[in-house]
């Protein structure tokens, strides 16, 4: 179960990294954020994103250019 969606299909570097953490923010220690993008970078970005802020990246997944990424906020 997922507490939190974030769409960022259709943006570029670096809109959904900043998404990504204002979407954080909000969250409470333990929740979950499900983010879909559609750009290249997106994947990298967010797993580096998640390591950076000490949360722990719970899924992944890369299908053609969707990436599809779980976080656990910490």
């Amino acid at each position: 179960m997922v507490d939190k969606n974030l769409d960022c299909t259709g943006l570029f570097c670096p809109e959904p990294v900043f998404r990504t953490r204002m979407a954080l923010d909000e969250l409470a220690s333990g929740q979950t954020l499900e983010v879909h993008a559609d750009d290249p970078a997106a994947y990298e970005d967010l797993r580096r994103l998640a390591e950076r802020l000490g949360h722990t990246v719970v899924s992944e997944k890369k299908d053609g250019d969707e990436t599809v990424i779980v976080i656990k906020k910490k």
